[in-house]
């Protein structure tokens, strides 16, 4: 397939419509990209020969009418010694340079001409490339999230969740067994200086309470 097809190929294409047709979009987009990259390589490098035969050109068209005012100057000394048919001669290889030149500029307007189509189809080319990388970075966003939201799923809905808070039970009841376990010793152990001192404050608050109410008691005895 030629280089102008091709990318007539891709200009009619609507990535949309590919899409939709395709059994498998990210593979599809893959294969639009890399076809419109190497489309984008041949028409620059296509471009670049232009450029370059385009200068070439004007460099041999340059060098024509240095030619023409060279045998334009041979001719008229040629006239002032009275050397017609010399003069003649000059002219004649004059014409035959602005001949020459002539078609050079034909061949570098059709050049200038085919360059900047280059151009144009460059731009669209990016363009459209720059559409099916977007598409392509929407997709691969939309499988993401699918795979995201259906491991999220799993783990919600799966019996690797309800295992888990199965061992979480496990474990809370082996943690209330040494509670218990440790209190129930605590129970019948020797007490500590802080629970000895908490008994005496408490015994020596009832002993104050208590002699109140003897001393209360004994007020309303003796009136």
């Amino acid at each position: 397939m030629s280089i102008f097809s091709r990318t007539r190929d891709i200009f009619a294409a609507n990535i949309t419509e590919m899409l939709d047709r395709s059994e498998d979009p990210a593979k599809m987009i893959r294969m639009v990209i890399l076809e419109m990259e190497e489309t984008l390589v041949e028409v620059r490098a296509s471009a670049a020969r232009c450029i370059a035969d385009g200068k070439e050109m004007r460099r041999a068209l340059s060098r024509l009418d240095e030619l023409q005012m060279s045998w334009t100057e041979k001719a008229e000394l040629a006239l002032s010694k009275d050397r017609e048919d010399l003069a003649k001669a000059a002219l004649i290889e004059r014409q035959k340079a602005a001949d020459m030149g002539a078609g050079l500029r034909d061949e570098i307007k059709v050049i200038d001409d085919t360059l900047k189509g280059y151009e144009g189809d460059i731009a669209k080319l990016q363009g459209k490339l720059r559409e099916a990388r977007a598409r392509q970075n929407a997709i691969a966003a939309r499988f993401e999230s699918a795979v995201t939201r259906a491991r999220a799923r799993e783990l919600l809905n799966g019996n690797r969740t309800e295992d888990a808070f199965s061992r979480f039970e496990v474990l809370e009841r082996r943690a209330d067994f040494a509670e218990g376990r440790a209190d129930a010793l605590g129970m019948n152990g020797p007490k500590s200086l802080e629970e000895e001192i908490a008994e005496l404050k408490a015994t020596e608050s009832v002993d104050a309470e208590l002699e109140a109410m003897k001393a209360a008691l004994k007020a309303k005895g003796n009136r």
